[in-house]
């Protein structure tokens, strides 16, 4: 059964939220993303009321959620589909599939399933430019993860059928070494876990190669086996263009499905109970 999630607009020096879908179901990626609904803003400082938990102890608990669901994502095999649309008239869009697998080694690797297709009409891009995408970090806020951000809590929110709390995010220093989220993320008050993340990945290195305009990734995420929020649909807006006159839009969109267990990894036991939670 899918839930969908409606996004407000956080973190005034990064973005404006869009609307969003976060599905629930164990095998489909999640639908396309409904109209968009009214967006509601928030302070780029907000000033919430306490929430009915501690913030620390939320932290805590989502944290160790993000633990099993990261070890279960990375137990799946899955079809993964990228897109570049070209949002003019006429517009066209380029198609690539492939997988995401988990070899006996323990390495993972993302191999192309379906050749390339393109109707682009105003740019160009092939697999290889676009290659970048795939090595886009899944992003899992786990319990090692955390003591490298700093945390403002933001308030609750109502997103259609679930209740959440919302974070903002943000390094306490940038890394060499790895790409950190810096943006902000949705936590259902039931499960305590992260249903949907906005943001972009900051390093402290300029990274050279092909280059796409994208830099916002919208995540949503969709509930396995009633249990674990995997992230299984990404999507970003962004312009192209040499100078202000010529710019015209694009739209990036991955998408995960067709997910299977991956026979050379263990299966994952569920996270143990963090205690009554919030119905």
């Amino acid at each position: 059964m899918y839930r969908s999630l409606s996004i407000i607009g956080l973190f005034a020096i990064l973005f404006c939220g869009t609307a969003l879908t976060a599905c629930g179901q164990d095998n489909q990626g999640p639908m396309a993303p409904p109209p968009k609904f009214e967006v509601k803003r928030i302070p780029s400082v907000p000033h919430p009321g306490p929430p009915p938990i501690p913030e620390q102890e939320i932290i805590r608990r989502f944290a160790a959620n993000e633990d099993t669901a990261k070890k279960v994502y990375e137990s799946y095999d899955f079809e993964q589909t990228i897109r570049i649309e070209e949002l003019t008239n006429p517009g066209g869009k380029f198609t690539v599939t492939g997988e995401e697998y988990t070899r006996p080694d323990g390495q993972r690797f993302w191999r192309v399933v379906k050749p390339a297709e393109s109707t682009l009409k105003v740019t160009h891009y092939s697999f290889e430019d676009v290659r970048t995408i795939t090595t886009l970090p899944t992003f899992f806020l786990t319990s090692d993860q955390i003591a490298n951000y700093n945390f403002l809590y933001a308030g609750q929110q109502k997103l259609d059928e679930l209740n959440t709390y919302v974070f903002q995010v943000k390094p306490k220093q940038l890394s060499r070494t790895q790409r950190l989220f810096q943006g902000v993320v949705f936590v259902d008050d039931h499960d305590l876990a992260i249903v949907e993340t906005y943001g972009k990945f900051v390093t402290e290195v300029i990274e050279e190669g092909a280059k796409l305009p994208f830099s916002l990734f919208e995540t949503y995420r969709e509930n396995f086996q009633d249990k674990y929020w995997l992230p299984t649909y990404t999507t970003s807006d962004d312009y192209i263009g040499s100078s202000a006159d010529d710019q015209f839009p694009l739209r990036l969109v991955i998408r995960s499905s067709d997910f299977k267990p991956n026979a050379s990894v263990a299966p994952v036991s569920a996270a143990p109970s963090n205690g009554p939670t919030k119905n």
